[in-house]
């Protein structure tokens, strides 16, 4: 996802054996605690059946990953574009630069559209987190995080607040106001807190929710007001770099993907993961859900976009080109889903024909990679947000 890997290595007493050591956290009955490497592995162990070892084990598990995809395998009969055939062609497809967002001193990598379809939120490797008027290229509000690598921000369904976070490991929550002179940080809430970096961050459907995604290797729901941790999700084996909650308002699942190369669905109820799949070769750095909520797409630093059919359980379409050698670092949905936008790491944004596979335009523009992008919510626009300090929105 970036050129700089960050760890935090706590060192101090085992909450087992109590020797000062390199710590690292983990959970046990969704409560975090602190052991060294030794006693990490000796828990492991324990409860093992005579004759059992951990490689028996991994080894079991991997023969029962095999017989899941051999069953997977039997139900896929035939592709999406062959199903599309028929389909008609999309025409003639045009898209510009309508407007430029220039105010960032350093790399632009997140950003995130008000529900009134006006106003987006972006934040910067700058430490600048910036509220602008789509429509006039205004800025209506900025804040300075106490921390540089700004890299996830997100607006409120109600429009009255942002949140954001980074490299200080923790959510903030910033209400909105009409006085423009008003100190915002004043008024910041910290939200949610990480034993590492904060990747990603959504809101639910309501203002008082609000799900992270961290370097740690889990993903949280937290209540805004109280700061309380809600539901904690863990199953990636690495960073979390993305996650996407569920379109319906009555939705109560998400998905997340990361270094481990895993696209996770979740349930946000019981903390479970629902459905798991992993066929890209390497990081997943963006995944969005398909406007029905049936599918989502997820984007790779392996150079391809890959469709993932929830109903199907498996993988319908890889979006890719022997010429594309870049990482995509961003993916969304056009809103009828029939186009997937795709930013990538060579400066440009690919437009992909969901159906049939396609690459129906390329749009060039940015003058470094392209890190962020994101469909406006009536879907006459998107935003894209890059290396090269600035925004741009197409139409």
């Amino acid at each position: 996802m970036c050129d700089q890997t960050f760890l935090s290595v706590l060192f101090g007493p085992c909450a087992k054996c109590k020797r000062e050591r390199p710590l690292r956290t983990i959970y046990v009955k969704a409560e975090p605690v602190t052991y060294c490497s030794l006693c990490v592995e000796l828990m492991a162990t324990e409860g093992l059946q005579e004759n059992e070892t951990l490689a028996t084990l991994k080894n079991e598990a991997e023969s029962l990953k095999e017989k899941l995809e051999e069953e997977r395998a039997k139900l896929h009969d035939v592709e999406l574009h062959q199903v599309a055939e028929r389909v008609e062609s999309l025409g003639q497809f045009v898209m510009k630069t309508r407007r430029t967002l220039k105010g960032h001193g350093n790399k632009v990598l997140c950003m995130d559209w008000c529900k009134d379809k006006r106003r987006i939120v972006s934040s910067s490797q700058d430490g600048k987190v910036i509220v602008w008027d789509a429509f006039t290229t205004n800025k209506e509000h900025a804040v300075t995080m106490p921390c540089t690598w700004v890299m996830a921000c997100a607006y409120a369904p109600s429009g009255c607040a942002i949140a954001c976070g980074g490299l200080d490991n923790k959510c903030s929550v910033y209400p909105l106001t009409f006085d423009k002179n008003e100190n915002m940080a004043a008024k910041k809430k910290s939200v949610a807190m990480h034993t590492n970096y904060l990747s990603a961050c959504s809101f639910t459907n309501s203002d008082m929710q609000i799900l992270t995604a961290s370097g740690d290797g889990t993903c949280a729901l937290w209540d805004v007001e109280s700061g309380q941790l809600l539901q904690s999700f863990h199953g990636h084996g690495a960073d979390v770099l993305c996650l996407d909650l569920a379109p319906s308002e009555t939705g109560n699942t998400f998905v997340s993907g990361g270094c481990d190369k895993k696209a996770m669905v979740w349930d946000m109820r019981t903390g479970q993961c629902i459905q798991s799949f992993e066929t890209h070769e390497s990081d997943i750095n963006s995944v969005r859900y398909y406007p029905s909520g049936d599918a989502f797409a997820s984007g790779s630093d392996d150079a391809s976009c890959r469709l993932y059919d929830l109903r199907a359980d498996r993988e319908v379409a890889i979006y890719s080109k022997e010429s594309i050698i870049f990482g995509a670092s961003s993916v969304d949905f056009s809103l009828s889903g029939r186009l997937l936008f795709a930013g990538y790491n060579d400066y440009t944004i690919n437009v992909w024909d969901v159906l049939k596979g396609t690459r129906v335009s390329i749009l060039f523009g940015h003058e470094n990679r392209v890190s962020t992008l994101r469909v406006s919510p009536d879907g006459t626009a998107f935003c894209s947000g890059s290396w090269d300090h600035t925004l741009r929105i197409w139409a």
